[in-house]
């Protein structure tokens, strides 16, 4: 499995556009880049709707033989047709084990799309010692869900900030499941759900665009100190 980034032709179906893509580098819990296999042979088709499985897909490193799982590439063509970027057929197919955590799970990738903030969330998950991130059964108010063994997550890549019904839905729902939860969200918080959460205990952090989650809180502060 190649693990060095490539780059290959993608045309727009929609509009004819022609493309030059590289695949991204992800941190392997091994420090060493990997790099989702391209199909130089096969061609780009239009995102028309999205199921979790079908956006991830397996990666095998080259330098320690770990397989986890990363965002299938995508490019957005400026006629506003998402392209989903072909990838060797072998690597759809794997599921990737879970990785095992450690500090070089506290990689991070920069932050593009609403993909990539999911990414990075999950990337901070496992770095906290949950390999088993998924999607959470129950859709949040705002964004994606994601749950693993005792903790809920919320990724709120909108562009606006966090209201205080948000925190207060994910923190009812962690507390039904008797799990703790974390909110993760590009805009930021409005200043009544900061003060919300301080008092719940709910961990806030803010996403950059270099994917490393800010934390903006008490709570998150001492969650993050304690991942360190």
């Amino acid at each position: 499995m190649r693990d060095m980034s490539e780059s290959i032709a993608v045309r727009c179906p929609a509009c004819g556009r022609r493309h030059r893509y590289t695949a991204p580098p992800y941190p392997c819990a091994c420090g060493a880049p990997v790099a989702p296999p391209l199909d130089t042979h096969g061609t780009a088709a239009a995102v028309t709707h999205r199921t979790w499985d079908e956006e991830w897909v397996g990666v095998r490193c080259a330098a320690c033989g770990d397989e986890s799982r990363w965002p299938r590439p995508e490019l957005g063509c400026p006629c506003g047709t998402v392209l989903c970027v072909p990838v060797e057929r072998a690597a759809t197919g794997r599921a990737g084990r879970p990785r095992s955590p450690g500090a070089a799970d506290r990689g991070t990738v920069p932050i593009r799309t609403a993909l990539d903030a999911v990414t990075a969330a999950v990337l901070y998950l496992r770095g906290l010692g949950h390999p088993d991130v998924r999607r959470a059964d129950q859709r949040p108010t705002a964004g994606i869900g994601l749950a693993a063994h005792g903790i809920l997550a919320q990724v709120d890549p909108t562009a606006g900030p966090a209201s205080v019904r948000d925190v207060e839905c994910l923190w009812l729902t962690a507390m039904a499941e008797s799990a703790e939860c974390v909110y993760f969200s590009l805009a930021g918080y409005a200043d009544e759900a900061r003060a919300r959460a301080e008092r719940l205990g709910v961990p806030l952090f803010v996403l950059g665009p270099t994917g490393v989650p800010r934390p903006v809180n008490g709570p998150a502060r001492a969650l993050d100190a304690g991942a360190g």
